[in-house]
């Protein structure tokens, strides 16, 4: 490595993270989220209690398999509301990026949850086709006729939020297919009022868990991608490099990672390839090059120099 490859190096580091120049914000702002949050676990926590006890006055499976699913949006709504006050908490010597990270591990832990709940919910479904038992379905109706109240309220909350970040999707996708859920429970609950055909309860709560696997696979799949330090779904590694190129004095790009800190931000590293005589504008290129990248959601970037005159010593490049 020559003596201006290792200067250039240092140098790059020394101002690596100056991306505060130009900040395009695109996180959806925290206190908007955190009032959303506050509301959808207060609302929900007092419906699952409604619904428990209902579901035992009435016999309904759906309704008691549903205060189980509900119950685990207000876990899921919890712990994303913890997620994103921990990516306020600033790095220190042991979390250099701070807590940022525990936002993807959330997301995956609620994609978790909801499997387990479809798990118990088909179980408890199947034993009741066998075994059914009569049902107030009047009753049902009503309840979950408010569950497509307070579902749809809360899901609508977090409709802005919803396209940039993985946590304020998720709790997006429960809420709106709890208030799918909540329309067939009322349905069902109609249907047992007038014909008494218990086993709809069982069917719909068999429906619901089809529905509730089908939403979270994909949060499960995402959340799963950025665990694994995976390009995140939006991104284009291709787009990504040809906007890199198109900085004046960038020759090629080598050694290209791009990642998620937390389910808002994403960051970069790259070796660039520039002619020895651009050496000296190495700092303008990459701030020409930090401003590309915001405009693709890339917060965080840090770059390494490489000439164009030699061989990277590096098998990746």
């Amino acid at each position: 490595m020559s003596a201006a490859h290792s200067h250039a190096h240092s140098h790059d580091h020394g101002h690596s993270h100056g991306f505060g120049h130009h900040h395009h914000d695109h996180t959806p702002k925290i206190e908007n989220l955190n009032s959303a949050f506050i509301i959808g676990i207060v609302l929900n926590s007092a419906f699952v209690i409604i619904e428990v006890i209902m579901g035992f006055i009435t016999h309904s499976l759906s309704l008691l398999t549903d205060a189980g699913h509900n119950l685990s949006d207000v876990a899921g709504l919890a712990l994303a509301l913890l997620a994103f006050k921990l990516t306020k908490v600033s790095s220190n010597d042991k979390y250099t990026y701070g807590y940022k990270r525990s936002t993807i591990m959330v997301s995956f832990f609620n994609a978790v949850i909801l499997f387990a709940s479809v798990g118990f919910i088909a179980y408890e479904a199947i034993m009741r086709f066998m075994h059914p038992e009569p049902i107030a379905g009047g009753t049902m109706a009503w309840v979950a006729l408010i569950g497509i109240v307070i579902n749809g309220v809360t899901a609508w909350l977090f409709v802005k939020g919803k396209d940039s970040d993985l946590n304020v999707k998720g709790a997006y996708l429960h809420m709106a297919s709890d208030a799918v859920v909540s329309l067939g429970v009322v349905i069902s609950g109609l249907i047992i009022y007038f014909t008494n055909w218990y086993w709809i309860d069982s069917a719909v709560s068999l429906i619901i868990a089809i529905t509730i696997l089908l939403g979270t696979w994909s949060l499960l799949r995402d959340s799963l991608r950025l665990e694994m330090d995976g390009v995140p779904k939006e991104m284009n590694v291709e787009k990504i490099k040809e906007e890199l190129m198109k900085a004046k004095g960038v020759v090629d790009v080598h050694h290209m990672h791009v990642w998620a800190l937390s389910t808002t931000e994403n960051a970069l590293t790259a070796h660039l390839v520039i002619s020895p005589e651009n050496l000296s504008i190495f700092d303008s290129i990459k701030h020409d090059l930090r401003h590309r990248l915001q405009h693709l959601d890339i917060n965080h970037s840090t770059f390494e120099p490489e000439f164009a005159d030699e061989k990277c010593e590096d098998q990746d490049c």
